[in-house]
């Protein structure tokens, strides 16, 4: 069984895969409030807050052969709304915060031999859209972090990124908090859906496994076809 971290894992896509890994591997979970982690001998958590400094990771073990890191933010703010403290806090969640997570775990990840890390973009950063200049800087960071990280650490750590759309999850909720908005969510896509956590999971939990020994330094649109496809 491998030792795997996910930070972020009480809701969402952290959730999901908390939930896909556990019965196979030991998941060692980061974040806020346990939430709906469920109670199983394979989990344990530690409360965390990725604004801030790190928790104390004495729990983990000496090695790891997975870290995920999946907060992040939806702050969609028009350019003139936008405060210097808005960018500063999105930056430190989402791609200051891996930063120092993988830094501070890095003798874990190498102990391993081969292990994996999995972030997280958006396909905000490749396709532009309006009212996402601060997730968009953030997360383009966040796509340098993984490409940077993926040829200084290879061949023992593989570093490997997911860019989603928009996905059911409670991070998007104000965006889809009615029928009409969920709906015209799912038509700007060509495979005319939202995103589920199952989805994006999926392709984590494909990363951080033997099968993708030859995938590093990529991002891996998990999109429902919005960065590829006009239809």
């Amino acid at each position: 069984m491998k030792n795997i971290l996910i930070a972020g894992a009480s809701k969402g896509i952290g959730l999901e895969l908390a939930k896909k890994l556990s019965s196979e591997n030991y998941v060692f979970a980061l974040s806020r409030q346990r939430g709906e982690l469920p109670e199983n001998d394979n989990i344990q958590w530690q409360t965390a807050d990725f604004m801030d400094e790190l928790p104390d990771l004495g729990f983990l073990p000496e090695k790891l052969d997975g870290l995920v890191y999946c907060p992040g933010s939806i702050n969609l703010k028009p350019l003139r709304g936008l405060k210097e403290l808005d960018v500063l806090d999105d930056f430190k969640l989402n791609a200051l915060g891996a930063f120092r997570l993988i830094q501070a775990v890095l003798p874990r990840l190498k102990s391993a031999g081969k292990s994996s890390v999995v972030l997280f973009s958006t396909v905000a950063v490749g396709q532009g859209m309006p009212y996402h200049v601060s997730v968009s800087m953030a997360k383009g960071a966040v796509e340098g972090l993984t490409r940077s990280l993926a040829a200084e650490l290879a061949p023992v750590v593989r570093v490997n990124a997911i860019a989603p759309s928009l996905t059911d999850t409670p991070l998007a909720s104000r965006l889809l908090s009615s029928e009409e908005r969920r709906e015209a969510s799912a038509q700007r896509h060509p495979m005319k859906r939202l995103g589920l956590p199952e989805d994006i999971a999926a392709m984590a939990r494909f990363l951080l496994s033997d099968e993708a020994g030859w995938i590093t330094g990529q991002v891996m649109a998990v999109d429902g076809g919005m960065s590829a496809l006009k239809i």
